[in-house]
Formats: structure tokens, C-alpha cells, sequence
């Protein structure tokens, strides 16, 4: 890869990652009220506020710095999973306003799981990219 091509993967990187880090703050700051959204919806309802920022704070830095990158996306992966399925149930919901609006989200999640995908693939693949401090964690070559 050549260092323009590693240069624009960063900039992906971060770009991809600031979503994350944005809704990590949210977590960890509003703890009670994620542990209050989570109820009935996760066997642990805690997890929903900081443990969970905390977990999206280190897929982030993962994926930034480029320590084990794919792990990081795997993490990224193994966030969006349940939260699409549990927390954006858009056809459960009644009212057609909030109904448009967890599609929306749902559909969100879908395209930035398959986004998060790609870039395991890619880490795991290409193996040590440019600007990386480590190279992945798993090896699909």
C-alpha cells in the first residue's frame, strides 16, 4: 500500500471511529439512562452506560492508533449486533413516526456493520497497514 493509500485509509479510519467515540460520551455520560433504555432488553441493563462506552472507546483507539485494527472492528462488529436487533425493532413499533425513525436507525446499523465487515477483512488481509502501530491480530492471508 502505498503511503497516499495508507494516508486515506487513516483518514477513513478516524472518520469511521468518531461515530463510535460520539455515541461512547453518550454512554459513559449518561449511564442511568442507557441502564434505563437497556431494561427488559439486556439480561445485564448496567453494561448499556459506561461499561459499554468504555468498550467502544478502546474498539475506537484499536482501530485509530492501529493496534490490532481488527479487533477493533470485530469489536466495533460485536456492538452493532445486538444493538440493531434489541434496540432498533422498527417493526414492533406502532407509531408510524418512531416506526420511520428506528428504521432508520436499523438500517444505519446494517450499513455500518457491513463497513465494519470490510475493514476486519482488510486489516486481517493486507496485514500490517501504514500508520499502524501493530499489525492484526488474526491472519486471513
Amino acid at each position: 500500500m502505498t503511503a497516499l493509500g495508507g494516508a486515506l485509509l487513516l483518514v477513513g479510519r478516524i472518520l469511521f471511529a468518531s461515530l463510535f467515540a460520539y455515541s461512547a460520551r453518550g454512554h459513559i455520560e449518561n449511564h442511568a439512562r442507557y441502564t434505563g433504555i437497556a431494561r427488559g432488553k439486556l439480561p445485564v441493563p448496567g453494561l448499556a452506560g459506561w461499561p459499554t462506552g468504555v468498550f467502544l472507546l478502546l474498539a475506537d483507539v484499536s482501530i485509530v492508533a492501529g493496534i490490532w485494527p481488527d479487533v477493533g472492528a470485530l469489536m466495533v462488529a460485536a456492538f452493532l449486533i445486538p444493538t440493531t436487533l434489541l434496540f432498533h425493532r422498527f417493526w414492533s413499533v406502532t407509531d408510524a413516526a418512531a416506526r420511520r425513525a428506528q428504521e432508520g436507525y436499523f438500517y444505519r446499523n446494517v450499513s455500518l456493520l457491513g463497513a465494519a465487515s470490510s475493514l476486519f477483512v482488510l486489516f486481517a488481509v493486507v496485514g500490517h497497514i501504514p500508520f499502524a502501530i501493530t499489525g492484526p491480530a488474526l491472519n486471513l492471508r
